[in-house]
């Protein structure tokens, strides 16, 4: 379990990495090729990144629960699920979140939050109907490792350079086809601004999905990385394994869920997207490989390890 949560923790870093060397190098050609200027381009592509940045840190929580339709609940509206999230959080030592239900009969649940003192978990009404108190506290644990992980920030911070990343392609492209990029090549003397150019016209194509593809990649493998430290606080593999197997095998279609949402579930909520899709594109791991490593989990763990989550 700790070999997979440092594996996933390094390799998300590496993406991180790979990411914002994406976005500076797309910003220094982007610049060069529209303006002669090697810091222009990145100059534009930080600001971008910053105005979506401040958008997303402080509201983008709000966004994603307006969006779910997530109704704010107290602990006299649902006890159980109360008292769940307040044994998470006890275990993982963050404050409680603020807890919201979805209604919806198909069973999801996700996270949302800059920072654990301003986090929020919602859940479907479906997963509380669905699910025994084992495998809910397996759902909100992993949720809980979501926060404590900071992956809304990482979520976050990703998501911004994307952004950045296709508003820079659009950009260049409109700029391109209204016939700057003749207006730049008669402009400059020499071989490098027409190499520039042409370098700039296949990253606005491949940069963007390039970007995608690396976004994608590091919610897959933080998914494995809150399936492991959710085993961490409840000692019970088995439990969100369960969950996962409920989740699966439910045909009920989250009604609320689109694709700018999707990634933010524990399973992938657009079912007919999860059976035609597996590959780069993907916004979660295949769920039966997360619960063939749950299962593997609960048969290495000693017996005593299964028993109760930690709560202190």
């Amino acid at each position: 379990m700790y070999e997979q949560i440092s594996k996933n923790k390094h390799l998300s870093y590496i993406l991180i990495v790979v990411m914002t060397a994406l976005t500076i190098v797309f910003g220094f050609v982007i610049g060069f090729a529209t303006t002669h200027s090697y810091w222009l381009g990145i100059v534009i592509a930080v600001g971008i990144a910053v105005v979506l940045s401040l958008t997303s840190y402080f509201r983008g929580d709000k966004i994603a629960l307006a969006t779910s339709r997530a109704r704010q609940v107290t602990h006299d509206d649902a006890p159980q699920l109360f008292n769940v999230v307040e044994e998470m959080s006890i275990a993982s030592g963050n404050p409680v979140p603020a807890v919201y239900i979805i209604n919806d009969s198909a069973p999801n649940a996700f996270a949302t939050g800059r920072d654990p003192q301003h986090s929020s978990i919602a859940v479907t009404q479906g997963l509380l109907d669905k699910m025994n108190r084992e495998e809910l506290q397996g759902v909100i644990a992993h949720e809980m490792s979501h926060v404590r992980n900071y992956d809304i920030l990482f979520a976050t911070l990703v998501g911004v350079m994307v952004g950045a990343i296709a508003l820079m392609a659009d950009f260049f492209l409109r700029w391109s086809f209204f016939g700057g990029s003749r207006r730049s090549s008669s402009d400059n003397n020499g071989m490098l601004g027409v190499i520039m150019l042409v370098v700039a016209l296949v990253l606005a194509i491949l940069a963007p999905i390039a970007a995608r593809m690396v976004q994608l990649a590091i919610s897959r493998k933080r998914e494995y990385l809150a399936d492991a430290s959710a085993v961490e606080l409840t000692r019970n593999p088995n439990g969100l394994a369960n969950a996962l197997q409920k989740i699966s095998d439910d045909q009920e279609v989250l009604e609320v869920a689109n694709r700018a949402t999707a990634h933010l579930y524990i399973a992938q909520p657009i079912k007919k997207f999860e059976k035609k899709s597996r590959g780069l594109f993907d916004t979660h791991p295949p769920i039966d490989e997360r619960i063939r490593v749950l299962r593997e989990m609960a048969h290495q763990a000693p017996a005593a390890d299964q028993s109760q989550p930690a709560t202190t």
